[in-house]
């Protein structure tokens, strides 16, 4: 048995109580997801999502994308195939674990995916508009994503020039802030604090939090006005 006895994991504040990082897009007409972790079935079952038009991944990491073959529930009550946005670092690791998806002999129950090619060119899902973000997982590149006046980045630590330009203008950002000390491959509090402030973002929710930053209470009292902490189950309205 494996246990924990830091402050975080033993804390009775819901906010402090931590799945992986993913969030759920809702039009009048489309619902989408980005990314499917390992907790992606409790996450929908727990939300009581019933539909799903299409899956966007920001990069293979298994903590991002191993919860896909739980997607065969849509399957059944929508009874048409998932379309699966990704880029071709992703598409490749995605056709990789669920090669059963993929293969010419199909049987009942599986995976029903439709892949479809993502770059930096924006495209819409049903009515709600995208715009891919190319960021930097220390070397790995990782889309971000902007709908409207709403981006959410996960998995970064480095953003160029050019497409931080994408993200200026908007009204509210996602971004990740994994700790406050260094990390190779994820922003810092301080770092995505700096970030938010240089692109003069309104309105900041930080996520891909590890329990090394701290009590979610303590913490988001320390941030600036319009910067927060993200928490599990948080509604946003911004596509309005």
């Amino acid at each position: 048995m494996i246990g924990c006895d830091c402050e975080v994991c033993l804390s009775s504040d819901k906010k402090d109580n931590r799945l992986r990082s993913s969030i759920l897009v809702q039009s009048p007409t489309t619902t989408l997801v980005v990314d499917t972790g390992p907790d992606f079935r409790y996450q929908m079952l727990r939300q009581n999502i019933k539909k799903l038009d299409a899956v966007l991944f920001t990069h293979p990491h298994k903590d991002h994308l191993a919860g896909l073959d739980d997607i065969r529930a849509f399957n059944y009550f929508m009874k048409k195939p998932i379309e699966v946005y990704a880029d071709a670092l992703t598409e490749e690791a995605v056709r990789r674990d669920f090669y059963y998806a993929f293969t010419d002999t199909k049987y009942p129950g599986i995976p029903e995916l439709n892949l479809n090619p993502i770059a930096l060119e924006p495209f819409v899902i049903g009515d709600i508009p995208v715009t891919p973000i190319l960021v930097w997982h220390l070397k790995m590149p990782v889309l971000g994503f902007r709908f409207g006046n709403f981006t959410y980045i996960t998995d970064a630590n480095r953003i160029d020039e050019a497409e931080q330009e994408k993200i200026k203008g908007s009204h509210t950002v996602v971004l990740n802030a994994l700790r406050k000390q260094k990390h190779i491959s994820h922003f810092t509090l301080d770092e995505a604090v700096a970030l938010v402030e240089s692109l003069n973002i309104p309105n900041a929710w930080f996520t891909h939090i590890s329990h090394q930053l701290g009590l979610h209470s303590q913490i988001d009292a320390e941030l600036p006005n319009g910067m927060h902490l993200a928490f599990d189950g948080l509604e946003l309205n911004f596509l309005g």
